[in-house]
């Protein structure tokens, strides 16, 4: 599991929403060329599956079906670039919409949260200087994927949400016994994240780190949920996360579902941006869940960025 005087962004935001004033209100599609180099003629590439009615649907089809969301989880690939492009489309329409309350990003960390708090107070910041700021992790978060997504919701003033725990919470998570949340998810799912955290870890992972690995997946996820502030009537807050971080069985909703006891689950909304598999063509079988529950309302397939063999890395 990237310069310019510092008023130029001014500029850039008029020309930028100019365009967006004018443009159809939930005008969505896929980009006219795919990034990823692997399966772009794959039979399920760009389309959209609607896993609530077991349906194909179009990009506005399905704009119009989360116009309503409380809270939409955007996941992804975090290496497949035609997940960031998507993601970008999507929060776009929401602008145009006038919908947007708030997006909060995985990639963030908590100890950004004070900058974040100051970042309209500060001068019109250029590309370069939103990275410096947000202290960025270059090495761990591709800045080329991420940055026109932070540019878009920085240009129009939108909140931005720090979504994810520091190296050092995360350290004094997993060594406390008493921090899992079994009261959100209940013994079998939690017996199933321990199976999913063993399967990522190529079974190379002790049986006795299972229970502290899931201690921090839920950390992680709660602190999603968290970030993610109720939104003023009408709008919608959005969660930026890794598709595992977003899944309606096991993720991010669940704690949402928590914090908001009279929440309707409907007002979650859970979009993964999925990349296509060789010779796999029923979209249901990519629905991953557990029990009766659907991991995702929607599915949009991509192209894929290719095969890697991490267990093979970690064995080495």
């Amino acid at each position: 599991m990237h310069s310019g005087n510092k008023w130029a962004v001014l500029t850039s935001v008029l020309l930028w929403l100019l365009p967006m004033s004018a443009a159809p209100a939930q005008e969505l599609a896929n980009p006219e060329s795919w990034a990823a180099p692997e399966l772009v003629d794959h039979p399920l590439t760009g389309r959209i599956w609607d896993a609530r009615r077991q349906t194909f649907i179009g990009p506005n089809e399905l704009a119009a079906s989360i116009a309503d969301a409380r809270y939409l989880l955007l996941g992804e690939k975090h290496d497949n670039p035609d997940h960031h492009t998507l993601q970008l489309a999507v929060v776009e329409s929401l602008l145009r919409q006038e919908r947007l309350y708030r997006v909060s990003f995985e990639m963030l960390d908590s100890d950004v949260r004070e900058r974040l708090l100051d970042i309209y107070l500060q001068e019109p910041m250029n590309a370069d200087e939103l990275q410096a700021y947000l202290m960025w992790d270059t090495e761990g978060w591709d800045w080329s994927f991420y940055g026109p997504l932070v540019q878009a919701v920085y240009a129009a003033g939108i909140g931005i949400a720090a979504g994810n725990i520091t190296r050092d919470e995360v350290s004094a998570i997993y060594a406390n016994d008493n921090a899992s949340s079994r009261e959100v998810l209940g013994e079998a799912a939690l017996a199933r994240l321990e199976l999913d955290i063993d399967e990522s870890h190529c079974g190379l992972l002790p049986e006795s780190q299972f229970p502290a690995m899931v201690r921090v997946q839920q950390a992680r996820d709660r602190t999603m949920a968290g970030s993610l502030r109720p939104p003023a009537a009408d709008m919608t807050s959005v969660l930026v996360a890794g598709n595992y971080h977003v899944r309606r069985d096991l993720g991010v909703p669940n704690y949402l579902l928590r914090r908001e006891p009279s929440l309707a689950p409907e007002a979650i909304v859970t979009l993964s941006f999925m990349e296509v598999q060789d010779g796999e063509t029923d979209p249901a079988l990519y629905q991953e869940q557990f029990g009766e529950q659907h991991a995702f309302d929607y599915l949009w397939f991509t192209p894929s960025v290719g095969e890697e063999d991490y267990c093979a890395a970690m064995r080495q």
